[in-house]
């Protein structure tokens, strides 16, 4: 009986260290921090009920299916080789040109769109937010508010990165406010980004995330994806400087990618169990859509009669951001991300592990 107690204190003693301990008053801010993981993250579209106010023209209907039945029709009984037809659309897709497309491209129009003013200016090509605010730069919008592939809740593309988020453990991207000393309204807090390690913690059915999990964090193979951000929080909504970051996004196939913005900023409202709203800022155009074709296949870019090289073409024609220095042509694009997240505990390595995991040879070899 005594060695059985003795085994059943050792456990307990174990459980103990693996589970963050309770605050006496059962907040998850501790010492001045807190943790959340990334749940969601949708590309944000503006969407009115029936679409008419921003896509009065109807949405994109020339997909993969559509134009490559158009170029190389069937019925007129002339014959195509594989490099002729498939090949070539293929290469047109990774490798899109400048010249015109054939088919037409509908872009969204209006004065409202989701995202932040990034350049703090009121321009005449800006957007104002459904809440009010003026000189919202999001040119992304424009190019992808009237494909249906980006457009809740039935888009393949935000059904298929959102999903991956939670099920791809290469996409646990972290954030922990410190220097917290209230919640709702604090002048001056440290917000940074980490990638996790853990699966995120679910209820009983498997569906449904939930708080209060633990995150050990990536310092071995996640340097590239650490940024410190300064920020404040005002009325429970956290709103950081802009710094360039890059995270990690793999969706479809597994294909590990990364997305790389410019001058992001996060904009959340904080709760003790989670944090919603937006990250902002200059999505890197080529980027954006290598992240696209090496995520997707053909035959899931059909489901949303998305055209890559329709999308490529707006996407250079609506950049607005960060000027080639050789060319002049802009590299970036203004953009908006929806983001959710969950509260967790992040658990720090030692302090010797993490010097010289962060070390700038290490993350230079990353």
């Amino acid at each position: 009986m005594f060695r059985r107690l003795q085994r059943l204190c050792a456990v307990g003693a174990l459980v103990g260290l693996a589970a963050p301990a309770l605050a006496a008053d059962n907040s998850p801010v501790r010492q001045g921090a807190i943790g959340y993981a990334l749940k969601a993250l949708y590309w944000a579209v503006y969407q009115t009920p029936d679409g008419k106010d921003e896509c009065p023209q109807g949405f994109n209907t020339w997909g993969p299916r559509e134009t490559f039945k158009a170029l190389f029709p069937q019925d007129k009984g002339q014959k195509w080789t594989e490099q002729e037809s498939h090949l070539a659309r293929e290469i047109e897709g990774w490798f899109p040109s400048d010249q015109p497309e054939k088919f037409p491209y509908i872009e969204a129009v209006g004065k409202v769109a989701l995202g932040l003013n990034l350049d703090g200016k009121i321009g005449a090509n800006d957007f104002t937010s459904p809440t009010g605010e003026k000189g919202v730069d999001n040119e992304l919008y424009r190019v992808i508010g009237c494909q249906v592939h980006y457009r809740l809740p039935d888009g393949q593309t935000t059904f298929f990165d959102s999903k991956a988020i939670v099920t791809d453990h290469y996409n646990r991207m972290m954030i922990e406010i410190t220097n917290v000393d209230d919640l709702a309204n604090d002048p001056d807090v440290t917000v940074t980004v980490y990638r996790g390690l853990d699966p995120l913690l679910t209820d009983a059915t498997g569906d449904n995330i939930i708080p209060g999990g633990s995150q050990r964090i990536d310092v071995k193979r996640g340097g590239r994806f650490h940024q410190v951000f300064k920020g404040r929080i005002e009325n429970g909504v956290l709103t950081t400087e802009g710094k360039d970051l890059t995270f990690p996004w793999t969706t479809g196939f597994g294909t590990p990618t990364v997305m790389i913005v410019k001058d992001l900023r996060f904009q959340l409202k904080l709760r003790e169990t989670g944090a919603d709203g937006l990250m902002a800022g200059n999505v890197d155009i080529e980027n954006f859509y290598s992240q696209l074709m090496k995520a997707e296949s053909t035959h899931h870019e059909a489901y949303g009669q998305l055209s890559p090289p329709g999308l490529a073409r707006s996407l250079r024609a609506r950049a607005d951001g960060y000027p080639d220095p050789k060319t002049g042509r802009m590299t970036t694009i203004s953009a908006a991300l929806d983001a959710r997240f969950t509260q967790v505990f992040i658990l720090h390595p030692p302090k010797a592990i993490a010097q010289s995991a962060h070390s700038p040879a290490d993350a230079a070899s990353r």
